[in-house]
């Protein structure tokens, strides 16, 4: 019965995705809401963590984002929701013993929740005209916009998302963007929009430059998807490549 259960959630997953065909590329996120006063004894073991994938070898990657409230991201690659069954850490955790549950247990006192979900890469509102890429070396500040949105309310959202990446094209912005939507394990519909810039004075030079090429007639456009959207807020964060992860290739 439990197999059958897993079969139609499936399913239905599947079905739900080729539902929504404008996302291609999906990531899974690993979240942790690390309290504040345990940020110094977080780092200690997240770098031990690191230093321990490395040792074993582990084979996996992700992309580690600090945000400005605590808030650490684990962002790897998925080539589809079999991804989400795979167990990476099995033999590495062997290999440990007991100090692989030890230092996750150590984890487990910095922060108060967790969890993991998906997220998908929408090119359609994406604005990378050169190409895009996520990982944007040497620009690893970044500034993310969540745009939450009810179900009924998406389609007059992707229109006015639609027509901010088209006024962008138009006018040459240099200021790029990628946008992802919500996926699989978050109830909340959003759409999160990441800039990328080398740090915070080069943000804010970036964004006064993008107004003056946008004009006036820019706060037409953006309004309608404020319009749309059930609620909006901005955080900034940083990639913590001493934290981010990468295999060597097995031979």
């Amino acid at each position: 019965m439990k197999t059958i259960k897993n079969t139609f959630l499936l399913a239905f997953m599947l079905c739900f995705v080729s539902s929504v065909s404008f996302a291609q590329k999906m990531y899974q996120v690993h979240q942790d809401n690390v309290n504040p006063s345990m940020l110094m004894e977080y780092e200690k073991v997240a770098k031990n963590f690191n230093a321990a994938c490395v040792e074993h070898n582990l084979q996996s990657s992700w992309l580690t984002v600090m945000m400005d409230d605590f808030t650490f991201l684990y962002v790897t690659p998925m080539e589809s929701f079999a991804d989400l069954d795979k167990r990476p850490f099995a033999d590495m955790a062997k290999a440990m013993g007991d100090d692989f549950g030890k230092m996750f247990d150590a984890f487990d006192k910095c922060y108060d929740s967790h969890g993991t979900y998906t997220i998908t890469l929408d090119e359609d509102l994406t604005y990378m005209p050169d190409g895009i890429d996520p990982s944007t070396e040497g620009q690893d500040y970044r500034n993310f916009y969540y745009i939450h949105f009810t179900p009924q309310n998406e389609k007059n959202l992707r229109d006015a998302m639609k027509e901010v990446k088209q006024m962008f094209a138009d006018k040459g912005s240099k200021n790029h963007y990628r946008v992802y939507r919500t996926g699989f394990g978050v109830m909340d519909s959003y759409y999160m929009v990441a800039m990328s810039s080398k740090d915070p004075v080069d943000s804010a030079q970036k964004t006064k430059t993008n107004e003056e090429l946008l004009g006036p007639e820019r706060y037409e456009t953006f309004n309608k998807v404020l319009m749309a959207a059930s609620n909006m807020e901005e955080v900034t964060g940083q990639i913590r490549r001493d934290l981010s992860y990468a295999s060597k290739k097995e031979e």
